[in-house]
Protein backbone atom coordinates (compact mmCIF):
# COMPACT_ATOMS: atom_id res chain seq x y z
CA UNK A 1 0.00 0.00 0.00
CA UNK A 2 1.42 3.38 -1.00
CA UNK A 3 0.54 6.65 0.23
CA UNK A 4 -0.25 10.03 -1.71
CA UNK A 5 1.89 13.45 -0.23
CA UNK A 6 0.38 16.35 1.10
CA UNK A 7 1.57 19.57 2.38
CA UNK A 8 -0.41 19.66 5.88
CA UNK A 9 -1.06 17.50 8.77
CA UNK A 10 -5.04 16.20 8.37
CA UNK A 11 -7.24 16.83 10.85
CA UNK A 12 -8.60 14.00 12.71
CA UNK A 13 -12.20 14.44 10.95
CA UNK A 14 -10.14 13.72 7.32
CA UNK A 15 -10.45 9.76 7.87
CA UNK A 16 -13.72 8.00 8.65
CA UNK A 17 -13.67 6.91 12.40
CA UNK A 18 -10.63 9.74 13.05
CA UNK A 19 -6.99 9.55 11.40
CA UNK A 20 -4.17 7.51 13.00
CA UNK A 21 -0.78 9.03 12.58
CA UNK A 22 2.58 7.38 12.33
CA UNK A 23 6.40 8.56 11.94
CA UNK A 24 7.43 8.70 8.28
CA UNK A 25 10.87 6.83 8.65
CA UNK A 26 13.82 7.15 5.74
CA UNK A 27 15.13 3.44 5.31
CA UNK A 28 13.98 0.65 2.99
CA UNK A 29 10.93 -0.39 2.68
CA UNK A 30 9.96 -4.37 3.12
CA UNK A 31 8.08 -7.01 3.67
CA UNK A 32 8.83 -9.87 5.83
CA UNK A 33 6.95 -13.67 5.16
CA UNK A 34 7.40 -16.14 7.52
CA UNK A 35 6.61 -19.25 6.12
CA UNK A 36 4.74 -22.32 7.33
CA UNK A 37 8.06 -23.68 8.12
CA UNK A 38 9.44 -20.48 9.88
CA UNK A 39 11.41 -19.99 6.46
CA UNK A 40 11.92 -16.22 6.58
CA UNK A 41 11.56 -14.15 3.49
CA UNK A 42 13.06 -10.93 3.69
CA UNK A 43 12.22 -8.71 0.55
CA UNK A 44 11.43 -5.14 -0.91
CA UNK A 45 7.92 -3.94 -2.56
CA UNK A 46 9.72 -4.59 -5.93
CA UNK A 47 10.35 -8.28 -4.43
CA UNK A 48 14.31 -7.22 -4.31
CA UNK A 49 15.66 -9.96 -1.95
CA UNK A 50 16.72 -8.67 1.09
CA UNK A 51 17.94 -11.75 3.10
CA UNK A 52 21.59 -11.67 2.23
CA UNK A 53 22.04 -7.83 2.54
CA UNK A 54 20.31 -7.63 6.65
CA UNK A 55 20.63 -11.50 7.98
CA UNK A 56 20.60 -9.57 11.74
CA UNK A 57 16.72 -8.69 10.85
CA UNK A 58 15.86 -12.19 8.89
CA UNK A 59 16.97 -13.85 12.16
CA UNK A 60 15.23 -11.44 14.36
CA UNK A 61 11.91 -12.02 12.05
CA UNK A 62 12.32 -15.33 12.94
CA UNK A 63 12.83 -15.10 16.70
CA UNK A 64 9.59 -12.89 16.96
CA UNK A 65 7.30 -13.46 14.60
CA UNK A 66 5.73 -16.94 14.45
CA UNK A 67 4.87 -19.29 10.64
CA UNK A 68 2.14 -17.85 8.71
CA UNK A 69 2.66 -14.26 9.34
CA UNK A 70 3.56 -11.79 6.59
CA UNK A 71 4.26 -8.32 7.99
CA UNK A 72 5.06 -4.65 6.10
CA UNK A 73 7.72 -1.85 7.52
CA UNK A 74 11.09 -0.28 7.12
CA UNK A 75 14.00 -0.99 7.39
CA UNK A 76 16.31 1.55 9.19
CA UNK A 77 19.55 2.02 10.73
CA UNK A 78 20.26 4.22 13.68
CA UNK A 79 23.49 6.38 13.60
CA UNK A 80 26.20 7.03 16.56
CA UNK A 81 24.30 10.89 16.11
CA UNK A 82 20.96 9.68 16.74
CA UNK A 83 19.94 10.20 13.16
CA UNK A 84 18.49 7.76 10.71
CA UNK A 85 21.93 6.47 8.30
CA UNK A 86 20.27 5.73 5.26
CA UNK A 87 24.08 5.53 3.94
CA UNK A 88 24.42 2.48 5.93
CA UNK A 89 21.66 0.77 4.03
CA UNK A 90 22.98 1.26 1.20
CA UNK A 91 26.53 -0.03 1.99
CA UNK A 92 24.57 -3.40 2.51
CA UNK A 93 24.36 -3.75 -0.96
CA UNK A 94 27.62 -3.37 -2.36
CA UNK A 95 29.01 -4.97 0.66
CA UNK A 96 29.68 -8.54 -0.44
CA UNK A 97 31.46 -10.97 1.67
CA UNK A 98 31.35 -7.44 4.30
CA UNK A 99 27.62 -8.02 4.63
CA UNK A 100 28.27 -10.49 8.04
CA UNK A 101 30.73 -7.96 9.67
CA UNK A 102 28.72 -4.83 8.94
CA UNK A 103 25.66 -6.66 10.32
CA UNK A 104 27.43 -6.59 13.54
CA UNK A 105 28.81 -3.01 13.27
CA UNK A 106 26.17 -1.49 12.22
CA UNK A 107 23.10 -3.78 12.61
CA UNK A 108 19.77 -2.28 12.01
CA UNK A 109 16.28 -2.42 12.79
CA UNK A 110 12.61 -3.55 11.36
CA UNK A 111 10.16 -1.02 12.39
CA UNK A 112 6.61 -2.52 11.43
CA UNK A 113 3.49 -0.79 10.73
CA UNK A 114 1.31 -3.45 9.02
CA UNK A 115 0.40 -7.34 9.25
CA UNK A 116 -0.99 -8.63 6.03
CA UNK A 117 -1.39 -12.12 6.93
CA UNK A 118 -1.71 -13.90 10.75
CA UNK A 119 -1.74 -17.51 11.21
CA UNK A 120 -2.35 -18.26 7.92
CA UNK A 121 -5.05 -15.97 7.33
CA UNK A 122 -5.13 -13.00 4.93
CA UNK A 123 -5.74 -9.74 7.16
CA UNK A 124 -5.46 -7.27 4.38
CA UNK A 125 -9.35 -6.88 3.83
CA UNK A 126 -9.88 -6.34 7.44
CA UNK A 127 -9.88 -2.66 8.92
CA UNK A 128 -6.42 -1.29 10.18
CA UNK A 129 -7.84 -1.03 13.52
CA UNK A 130 -8.02 -4.42 13.33
CA UNK A 131 -5.16 -5.36 12.06
CA UNK A 132 -3.21 -2.74 14.19
CA UNK A 133 -4.52 -5.31 17.29
CA UNK A 134 -2.91 -8.17 15.74
CA UNK A 135 0.48 -6.06 15.29
CA UNK A 136 0.60 -5.38 18.92
CA UNK A 137 -0.40 -8.71 19.71
CA UNK A 138 2.25 -9.21 17.98
CA UNK A 139 5.51 -7.11 18.74
CA UNK A 140 3.94 -5.23 21.82
CA UNK A 141 5.95 -7.06 24.52
CA UNK A 142 8.95 -6.55 22.25
CA UNK A 143 11.82 -5.52 24.77
CA UNK A 144 14.07 -2.45 24.31
CA UNK A 145 17.02 -4.54 22.81
CA UNK A 146 14.66 -5.93 19.91
CA UNK A 147 15.32 -5.67 16.82
CA UNK A 148 11.78 -6.46 15.36
CA UNK A 149 9.00 -3.35 17.05
CA UNK A 150 6.07 -1.93 16.39
CA UNK A 151 5.92 1.45 14.78
CA UNK A 152 4.45 4.53 16.99
CA UNK A 153 0.65 5.69 16.62
CA UNK A 154 -1.35 8.03 17.93
CA UNK A 155 -4.89 8.75 17.63
CA UNK A 156 -4.13 12.37 18.98
CA UNK A 157 -3.25 15.19 16.22
CA UNK A 158 -1.37 17.37 18.81
CA UNK A 159 0.86 14.56 20.05
CA UNK A 160 1.27 14.09 16.29
CA UNK A 161 2.40 17.39 15.72
CA UNK A 162 4.78 17.35 18.62
CA UNK A 163 6.25 13.97 16.34
CA UNK A 164 6.04 15.82 13.51
CA UNK A 165 8.80 18.95 15.16
CA UNK A 166 10.44 17.18 17.59
CA UNK A 167 11.83 13.76 15.25
CA UNK A 168 13.20 15.55 12.49
CA UNK A 169 15.76 15.97 14.34
CA UNK A 170 16.86 12.34 13.82
CA UNK A 171 15.85 12.18 10.12
CA UNK A 172 12.40 11.58 10.54
CA UNK A 173 10.95 12.76 7.77
CA UNK A 174 7.35 13.56 8.72
CA UNK A 175 4.50 11.75 9.26
CA UNK A 176 1.98 9.07 7.43
CA UNK A 177 -1.43 9.94 8.08
CA UNK A 178 -4.14 6.34 7.69
CA UNK A 179 -7.85 5.75 8.16
CA UNK A 180 -8.76 3.25 10.86
CA UNK A 181 -11.46 1.78 9.17
CA UNK A 182 -9.44 1.12 5.59
CA UNK A 183 -7.86 -1.88 4.03
CA UNK A 184 -4.95 -2.76 3.30
CA UNK A 185 -4.97 -1.78 -0.48
CA UNK A 186 -2.16 -3.66 -2.12
CA UNK A 187 -0.05 -1.43 -4.57
CA UNK A 188 -2.88 1.65 -4.06
CA UNK A 189 -2.29 5.20 -2.96
CA UNK A 190 -5.19 5.03 0.37
CA UNK A 191 -2.52 6.70 2.71
CA UNK A 192 -1.17 10.07 2.87
CA UNK A 193 2.29 11.29 3.89
CA UNK A 194 3.43 14.87 4.97
CA UNK A 195 6.97 15.95 5.24
CA UNK A 196 8.53 18.21 7.46
CA UNK A 197 9.85 21.13 4.88
CA UNK A 198 12.96 24.13 5.72
CA UNK A 199 14.65 26.19 3.42
CA UNK A 200 18.28 26.20 2.04
CA UNK A 201 20.57 28.04 0.58
CA UNK A 202 22.72 26.53 -2.17
CA UNK A 203 25.28 27.31 -5.19
CA UNK A 204 24.46 26.35 -8.46
CA UNK A 205 27.17 24.46 -9.77
CA UNK A 206 25.65 22.90 -12.74
CA UNK A 207 22.34 21.80 -14.75
CA UNK A 208 20.12 19.89 -16.61
CA UNK A 209 19.20 21.64 -20.31
CA UNK A 210 21.26 24.41 -21.09
CA UNK A 211 22.62 26.77 -19.31
CA UNK A 212 20.50 29.11 -21.13
CA UNK A 213 17.15 27.26 -20.14
CA UNK A 214 17.86 24.82 -17.40
CA UNK A 215 16.16 22.30 -16.76
CA UNK A 216 17.24 21.22 -13.20
CA UNK A 217 19.88 23.07 -10.86
CA UNK A 218 22.67 20.94 -9.46
CA UNK A 219 23.91 22.38 -5.99
CA UNK A 220 26.85 22.79 -3.77
CA UNK A 221 28.32 24.03 -0.70
CA UNK A 222 31.72 24.74 0.15
CA UNK A 223 33.18 22.36 2.79
CA UNK A 224 35.96 23.52 5.36
CA UNK A 225 38.55 22.85 2.91
CA UNK A 226 37.29 25.26 0.39
CA UNK A 227 35.54 22.62 -1.91
CA UNK A 228 32.85 22.46 -3.68
CA UNK A 229 30.36 19.86 -2.82
CA UNK A 230 27.00 18.79 -4.19
CA UNK A 231 24.69 18.86 -1.72
CA UNK A 232 21.08 18.51 -3.86
CA UNK A 233 19.77 18.99 -7.35
CA UNK A 234 16.48 20.47 -7.65
CA UNK A 235 12.81 18.99 -9.60
CA UNK A 236 11.81 20.32 -12.86
CA UNK A 237 11.98 24.22 -12.82
CA UNK A 238 8.94 26.05 -13.42
CA UNK A 239 9.22 28.51 -17.30
CA UNK A 240 9.47 31.79 -15.25
CA UNK A 241 12.76 30.54 -12.96
CA UNK A 242 14.26 28.96 -16.41
CA UNK A 243 14.19 32.44 -17.88
CA UNK A 244 15.11 34.04 -15.14
CA UNK A 245 18.22 31.83 -14.29
CA UNK A 246 19.28 31.78 -18.00
CA UNK A 247 20.14 35.18 -17.54
CA UNK A 248 22.38 35.05 -14.54
CA UNK A 249 24.36 31.77 -14.89
CA UNK A 250 27.94 31.60 -16.12
CA UNK A 251 29.67 29.39 -18.52
CA UNK A 252 32.14 27.62 -15.85
CA UNK A 253 35.45 28.46 -16.04
CA UNK A 254 38.48 26.03 -16.36
CA UNK A 255 38.77 25.54 -12.37
CA UNK A 256 35.69 23.93 -12.00
CA UNK A 257 35.77 21.17 -9.39
CA UNK A 258 33.44 18.99 -10.51
CA UNK A 259 33.89 16.25 -12.95
CA UNK A 260 31.51 16.20 -16.46
CA UNK A 261 29.58 13.01 -15.15
CA UNK A 262 28.12 12.39 -12.14
CA UNK A 263 27.17 9.34 -10.32
CA UNK A 264 23.41 9.22 -9.86
CA UNK A 265 23.78 9.24 -5.62
CA UNK A 266 25.76 12.49 -5.92
CA UNK A 267 22.47 14.23 -6.36
CA UNK A 268 19.98 12.07 -5.04
CA UNK A 269 18.56 8.50 -5.64
CA UNK A 270 20.71 5.37 -4.66
CA UNK A 271 23.80 4.91 -5.87
CA UNK A 272 24.42 2.84 -9.48
CA UNK A 273 20.42 2.86 -9.71
CA UNK A 274 20.34 4.51 -13.38
CA UNK A 275 23.11 5.75 -15.09
CA UNK A 276 25.36 9.26 -14.66
CA UNK A 277 23.89 12.55 -14.42
CA UNK A 278 24.84 14.32 -17.73
CA UNK A 279 24.82 18.04 -17.03
CA UNK A 280 26.21 21.31 -18.07
CA UNK A 281 28.81 23.02 -15.52
CA UNK A 282 27.91 26.75 -14.67
CA UNK A 283 30.11 29.12 -12.49
CA UNK A 284 29.71 28.87 -9.05
CA UNK A 285 28.52 32.17 -8.22
CA UNK A 286 24.90 32.29 -8.21
CA UNK A 287 22.70 31.05 -4.97
CA UNK A 288 19.04 30.09 -4.62
CA UNK A 289 17.17 29.71 -2.08
CA UNK A 290 15.35 26.01 -1.99
CA UNK A 291 12.77 24.04 0.08
CA UNK A 292 14.17 20.47 1.30
CA UNK A 293 12.94 17.87 3.36
CA UNK A 294 14.58 16.30 6.30
CA UNK A 295 16.59 13.26 4.44
CA UNK A 296 19.91 14.04 4.53
CA UNK A 297 22.82 11.52 3.90
CA UNK A 298 26.57 12.21 4.04
CA UNK A 299 25.83 16.36 4.22
CA UNK A 300 23.62 15.71 1.20
CA UNK A 301 19.89 15.93 0.50
CA UNK A 302 18.33 12.45 -0.96
CA UNK A 303 15.26 13.76 -1.99
CA UNK A 304 15.14 16.39 -4.79
CA UNK A 305 14.95 20.08 -3.53
CA UNK A 306 12.30 22.66 -4.62
CA UNK A 307 13.65 25.78 -6.08
CA UNK A 308 11.84 28.82 -4.47
CA UNK A 309 13.84 32.00 -5.61
CA UNK A 310 16.84 33.59 -7.05
CA UNK A 311 18.89 34.75 -4.09
CA UNK A 312 20.88 37.45 -5.84
CA UNK A 313 22.04 39.43 -2.96
CA UNK A 314 24.31 36.97 -1.49
CA UNK A 315 27.27 35.78 -3.14
CA UNK A 316 28.98 32.02 -2.91
CA UNK A 317 30.74 33.07 0.41
CA UNK A 318 27.36 33.70 1.77
CA UNK A 319 26.14 30.05 1.40
CA UNK A 320 26.08 27.91 4.40
CA UNK A 321 29.26 25.77 4.37
CA UNK A 322 28.82 21.78 3.44
CA UNK A 323 27.34 19.51 6.43
CA UNK A 324 25.59 22.77 8.30
CA UNK A 325 22.20 22.34 9.01
CA UNK A 326 19.55 23.80 6.69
Amino acid sequence: MLAESVDHIPEPRACPGGCRYEPKFDGFRAVALVDGNGGVHLSSRRRTRFNEAFPEIVAAVFAQLPPGTVVDGEIVRWGADGRLDFGALQRRHVAGRRRLELARTEPCHYVVFDVLEADGADLRPRPLRERRAVLEGLLGDAGPSARVVASPQTADVEEARIWFDALARQGIEGLVVKSPDAPYLEGRRGWWKVKRRTTAEGIVGGVTGTRQAPETLILGRFDAAGRLRVVARTTPLPPPARARLGEVLHPAGPGHPWPAELPAGFAGGLYGSHPPIRYVRTEPDTVVEVSVDAALENGRWRHAARYVRLRSELGAADCPAFGAPP
